[in-house]
């Protein structure tokens, strides 16, 4: 049955219509225990990133683009992990919501596993293939030594970076289910202390403090890497600790093999996340590619805009998991009018925050690229990518919010859809058109490929409002001690 969520009194509007979009104190008091410590983990996380480019910038542009485009490649690998994991996290809010531990466990179990598998092969491709992936970035106009430059720092920081993909994604499955299940503070804490490693680390290793050598590009790579294992540990320790907390991790190790059944079930709903995250993801860096191939600057200046906008987005990204998991765990209690009921006013605070923060990043634009070692040019085009990132950002807080949303009840095949499809059916052919047959600048562009958000967020509307995402998918019995169902 559709809901008519979109049917509203005409003005003025009403105290019941206003509430069905602004909760109560104890809403609110209930979200952001959830979304806070997210918000906090991100937030510190993208400022210490936002550190270490200025860091890094402060060497030179070549070096700042270099370890850009080896990056964008790493994110592709992060995201296929997401998506791993997120697929079984369904399962996971699910499960917790129901009080099932045996469930919750094998979901658990399976994010290893998978994330392991995951991780060594993109271990691999990534040996085979990086200086060809980067060389694909450097075919826009520029000086040819450039271009030499960026790729040798970009190869230098990817061949070290590379040690630090498997403890990442071992860590994604502890952090996942344990924010899955609503521990949000553990994986924050665990975060917090990884990431003054790696800003210490960074601040030692590429200027030389301490008697070590200055490594520039490298020593940031270094840093990441040390700091990849902290994290891992710190998760490890703390859920032993805190069995009697955490029961999945009671037995959790004693045996992997889980029922083809069960594994069907997880892989049903991970194989298209997983899709989704990685198509999404290689949309974007595709998008990024287009932009290089109209202008060679605009790699550092895309790089400058990006940490700027992980700084001031980390509000409404945590909100958009904070969805997905408070409304995911209500669903697995079957009360499918409650989790409607909060989705819609957790999307609402969702476009609230991203359009405060919009505002506040609109209002950095004209100082924040003065902080890095770069030319005017590209100063003053990260400049104009700030203003519209931060224009746009309500719409893709609102479409993201509709991501989780429609995620949470296991739709993960709309979700795939709605995210990839729409990226690479529309974003992407733009993008490849406007730099390969016409004269639009790129910061033309970017404005017009970032203001199609506009139109993937009324589509996200369209999909939350019919309520096809509002669905319980553990109401059967989760897998027995000796395998049964």
């Amino acid at each position: 049955m559709i809901e008519r969520e979109a049917q509203v009194a005409a003005p003025p509007v009403s105290n019941m219509n206003k509430r069905k979009y602004i909760g109560d104190r104890q809403f609110y008091r209930s979200v952001l225990t959830i979304a806070l410590p997210i918000m906090i983990q991100n937030g510190v996380s993208n400022f210490v990133s936002l550190l270490d480019n200025l860091m890094i910038g402060q060497l030179n542009e070549n070096a700042l683009s270099g370890v850009s485009v080896a990056n964008q490649l790493i994110f592709v690998f992060y995201l296929v992990i997401f998506g791993a994991s997120a697929g079984a996290g369904i399962f996971t809010a699910q499960y917790h919501g129901k009080g099932d531990h045996e469930g919750v466990r094998a979901t658990f179990r399976f994010k290893l596993v998978a994330n392991f598998l995951l991780s060594s092969i993109c271990i691999v491709i990534f040996m085979l293939f990086s200086e060809s992936l980067i060389s694909l970035f450097l075919k826009g106009e520029g000086k040819p030594e450039n271009a030499a430059a960026i790729l040798e720092y970009g190869m230098e920081y990817m061949g070290i970076m590379l040690i630090g993909l498997i403890p990442f994604s071992i860590t994604q499955a502890y952090a996942g289910t344990l924010r899955d299940t609503g521990c949000t503070k553990a994986a924050m804490g665990a975060s917090v202390i990884a990431i003054l490693v790696n800003l210490v680390g960074n601040a030692i290793l590429i200027y030389g403090l301490l008697w070590f050598p200055p490594m520039g590009a490298a020593g940031a790579a270094i840093a990441t890497v040390i700091s990849r294992f902290v994290e891992l540990g710190v998760l490890v320790v703390y859920t032993q600790k805190r069995k009697a907390k955490h029961p999945f991790i009671q037995g959790a190790f004693r045996n992997f093999s889980l029922p083809w059944s069960q594994v069907r079930k997880f892989l049903l709903k991970s194989l298209p996340l997983m899709a989704n995250e990685t198509l999404w993801s290689l949309g974007v860096t595709t998008l990024n590619q287009c932009y290089s191939y109209r202008s060679l600057d605009s790699v550092a200046a895309i790089n400058i805009e990006h940490t700027l906008w992980g700084l001031f987005g980390v509000a409404f990204l945590a909100m958009g998991e904070a969805v997905g998991i408070i409304t995911g765990q209500i669903l697995g209690k079957g009360d499918i009018a409650r989790a409607k009921d909060t989705s819609r006013k957790m999307r609402a605070f969702t476009v609230f925050l991203g359009a405060s923060f919009g505002l506040l990043m609109l209002v950095a634009a004209p100082f924040y690229p003065l902080l890095y070692n770069a030319s005017d040019e590209i100063r003053s085009m990260a400049t104009r990518f700030i203003i519209i990132f931060a224009l746009t950002m309500p719409f893709t807080a609102y479409a993201h919010a509709s991501y989780f949303t429609i995620r949470c009840g296991g739709n993960t095949l709309i979700t795939f859809v709605f995210d990839s499809c729409f990226t690479w059916v529309i974003l992407v052919p733009a993008a490849f058109f406007l730099s390969r047959f016409t004269n639009v600048g790129v910061v033309g562009m970017v404005c017009i490929v970032q203001f199609l958000e506009a139109f993937k967020a009324g589509i996200g509307a369209c999909m939350v409002l019919s309520g096809i995402w509002a669905r319980n998918i553990v109401s059967e019995k989760c897998v027995n001690g000796d395998g049964s169902i």
